[in-house]
């Protein structure tokens, strides 16, 4: 442990430099007349004599937070993204509600009006700098992060940026805002010294109790036909791996509800799919494991005498206003904590009971077997013709994929047709479903693992909710080629979706386009990306898909540029009627 001092010109050059010491990587920027100082201190990083995050420029605030999102995904570090005042503030919400729903931490700020109307560097001097002042900008995002605060001089920029990195990464993790103003950073520390390393941390995780966890050992080695469902577990292969070993060992069948991430291997021999209404009308005990939603109440019939054990870091999801899920057990843990916690109590039990363990492992064997047969046949049935099916669209894009691929997924495509996808292969979009997350996100995930293939799946609706011209900008400015196909029905097909689930015999019912949810006359998205230098084609018909897939992937495996696919897909009502009500 040690000090560093260094010569600071500015308070933004002092700030830059504890970021990078603290391990951020890159500062995602929407900049506005807040940035003049950051922007004099990253030009003098660039020439060397300075240090700085590595400044990303991104031109909409929703594609700069999501970018921070996808790259935390893959790396596990948080970063940081800085917009413009309260008008880059307002339009980063979305992406602020997607992370903090998704417990992805970040330094999300912004500069803040100059305070001072003349007098010291940095006061007003534009005349925007009066209208975009509010009295309480950290307001617009105060219930969605975790902590807000305004710098307020260079004193503080040690211990508030510390305080933020470890606030945001202490579980539960989630976004922090920090406001900027523009005369602390145009300030003049000289020398400027800070801790190196910092001697603050993140708090360690919740552990799980001994008593809780034994009662829970107790319920699921004497159950007959238990159930474990998740949603966000596993973004740590070796979280799906500790799932994984937990489930086999036990016989304990696992639903994978609404996934984010690749809970299991979707080949382990006790996932058992991705809906849990066929499974907990039996289950006599029900693990949730960091779901928020384990199953929809008004369609999905519970066991009335199932007992349920919900484990997380917040198993409650006290940040939400509402939610009723029977619990009889909440263990406020880490889940790989609690799972071995788990493994421990339960030593010892794997041969009592193994009739009914054999049992289940044939029922999920034999249920894997018959969803294998169901969608091959789906898969023949779909194989020509256009508009395309969505199980088509999966299982083309399943073929192409190799084992280390990632999929970054805002669409509708249905998992089980992506073919046998490992752990850490699979994000998809955050609980708050905040459109337009998908494209900034996989340019994130790209950005943090450059040698791996990146593709997006994206429906028409969200691919324009991600601003796709700013994001095939970035792609084409950082050299980050992306494979993304937009999923294009046309239309808000989950807009569609619920007004027929509620009035399934209504007048929307007698429309083949109902108002509000046509997203038509469709504009030819592939253009956009050819705007930027990338490859775009448009796909009509089933049975051209997998040749466009591989002219795509030529363009981005051998010439280095990004690629569209707008692929032209089938709405089906009474498919999304039977959806609805499952």
């Amino acid at each position: 442990m040690g000090q560093q001092t260094i010569q600071a010109d500015t308070g933004a050059e002092a700030y830059l430099a504890v970021l990078a010491d603290r391990g951020v990587d890159y500062l995602f920027g929407n900049a506005g007349t807040d940035f003049a100082s950051i922007i004099e201190a990253l030009s003098k990083a660039q020439l060397g004599e300075a240090k700085a995050p590595m400044p990303v420029t991104v031109p909409h605030e929703n594609v700069a937070v999501a970018m921070a999102h996808g790259y935390y995904l893959m790396t596990g570090r948080p970063q940081a993204v800085m917009l413009h005042v309260s008008v880059g503030t307002a339009n980063g919400i979305c992406g602020i509600l997607n992370a903090a729903r998704d417990r992805v931490p970040m330094l999300f700020s912004a500069g803040r009006t100059p305070i001072n109307e003349d007098g010291p560097l940095g006061a007003r001097s534009i005349y925007i700098h009066w209208a975009q002042e509010m009295f309480d900008q950290a307001g617009m995002v105060r219930e969605i992060v975790k902590w807000d605060y305004e710098l307020r001089n260079v004193q503080q920029i040690e211990t508030i940026v510390d305080r933020a990195l470890t606030l945001c990464m202490t579980e539960p993790r989630g976004p922090v805002y920090l406001t900027l103003p523009r005369e602390v950073l145009a300030e003049k520390p000289g020398a400027f010294s800070f801790q190196s390393p910092s001697r603050m941390r993140a708090a360690t995780a919740p552990a799980p109790d001994t008593a809780a966890i034994d009662q829970a050992a107790d319920w699921l080695s004497k159950a007959e036909n238990p159930l474990i469902i998740t949603a966000s577990f596993g973004r740590d292969v070796e979280e799906s791996a500790l799932l994984g070993a937990f489930a086999e060992k036990y016989a304990l069948p696992v639903i994978c509800y609404r996934p984010r991430y690749n809970c299991l291997p979707t080949d382990h021999p006790l996932h058992m799919g991705f809906e849990p209404g066929g499974l907990i009308g039996k289950a006599d005990v029900i693990m949730v494991l960091e779901a928020d939603v384990p199953w929809i109440p008004s369609l999905h019939t519970l066991n009335p005498d199932a007992k349920v054990i919900q484990i997380g870091v917040d198993p409650l999801y006290a940040n939400y206003p509402v939610r009723g899920f029977q619990c009889d057990l909440p263990i406020t843990s880490d889940g790989s904590m609690a799972i071995r916690a788990l493994m421990t109590a339960m030593e010892g039990s794997e041969s009592k009971g193994a009739v009914a363990k054999d049992a289940r492992r044939k029922q999920a064997a034999d249920q894997q077997h018959a969803a294998a047969v169901a969608r091959d046949a789906a898969i023949e049935r779909c194989a020509t013709g256009g508009p395309m099916q969505l199980p088509w669209v999966a299982h083309c894009l399943g073929n192409v994929m190799g084992e280390n691929d990632i999929l970054v997924n805002e669409s509708q495509i249905p998992t089980p047709f992506l073919g046998h996808r490992k752990a850490g292969t699979y994000f998809g979009n955050s609980p708050a479903a905040g459109l337009g997350w998908g494209t900034g996100a996989a340019l994130g995930v790209k950005l943090a693992a450059k040698d791996r293939r990146v593709f997006a799946a994206i429906g028409d609706g969200a691919y324009m909710f991600g601003n796709p011209t700013p994001a095939h900008f970035v792609s084409a400015s950082m050299d980050l080629p992306i494979c993304t196909l937009v999923v294009n029905n046309r239309m808000w097909g989950a807009v569609r979706k619920a007004t027929l689930g509620l009035h399934p015999d209504g007048a929307a019912s007698r429309l083949n386009r109902s108002p509000l949810t046509a997203v038509e006359p469709s504009p030819e998205y592939e253009k956009i990306a050819e705007a930027s230098g990338g490859y775009g084609e448009r796909v009509d018909n089933a049975e051209d898909l997998p040749g466009a897939l591989e002219r795509a992937l030529k363009a981005v495996d051998v010439e280095g540029r990004q690629a569209v696919l707008n692929v032209q897909t089938a709405y089906d009502d009474a498919q999304a009627l039977a959806d609805a009500r499952r």
